[in-house]
């Protein structure tokens, strides 16, 4: 399977990261805000225990020192965070990385790390934290494709399963889906949406 799968959402809770995991998701990303470092350590070792056994992989965001401790795989990074990590223990612990990027200068930053993957948003509006950046939209995603070539491209911001095709065509690798599942009225057959499984095979 490709990484990070098609489908990517992210989420804040173990609870969601059991529901995810139970239903086939392959790749979904813990960003948990605001922990100090005992919590984070143990909300990264209660969510890898989830997934542990399972095809799901776990992608946890910001917590790098966690994410080494608890002997995680993946990590994602925003550029705040990317400013204070230890690359190179994060590369020694072999953890995959990826970083967000809103602007031509995180770009470059981020590009300079090696990343694993290139987060690019927010694509639409989306009201679930302030952004300081536009939104993107659907073009930049082309633009930013041809930049980072062969690199893994992850769209995110407001993206909607009815909006997923076209940002495919246009380049993205990935769509890391927030609202679209957590705040949905049926989550379940949302995200079963998104993975391609008709309702009457669930």
């Amino acid at each position: 399977m490709p990484y990070p799968d098609p489908v990517y959402p992210v989420v804040d809770s173990i609870n969601w990261v059991e529901r995810l995991t139970k239903l086939g998701v392959g790749t979904i990303q813990l960003r948990a805000k605001d922990l100090d470092d005992s919590a984070a350590l143990q909300i990264v070792t209660d969510a890898l225990a989830v997934t542990k056994g399972t095809p799901t992989k776990l992608v946890v965001n910001d917590y790098w020192r966690a994410a080494v401790v608890a002997g995680a795989e993946h990590l994602h990074l925003g550029q705040e965070d990317l400013a204070d990590a230890d690359l190179a223990e994060i590369r020694k612990a072999k953890l995959t990385l990826g970083i967000s990027t809103h602007d031509d200068a995180e770009l470059a930053t981020a590009l300079a790390a090696k990343p694993d993957y290139v987060a690019l948003g927010p694509i639409f509006f989306t009201t679930l934290k302030s952004m300081r950046f536009e939104p993107q939209g659907i073009p930049k995603i082309t633009e930013w494709k041809k930049r980072i070539g062969n690199i893994p491209l992850v769209a995110i911001g407001g993206i909607k399963f009815e909006q997923s095709a076209e940002i495919f065509a246009d380049g993205a690798d990935s769509i890391a889906v927030v609202s679209d599942v957590t705040q949905n009225a049926d989550p379940d057959a949302r995200v079963r949406q998104w993975l391609g499984i008709p309702a009457e095979a669930a």
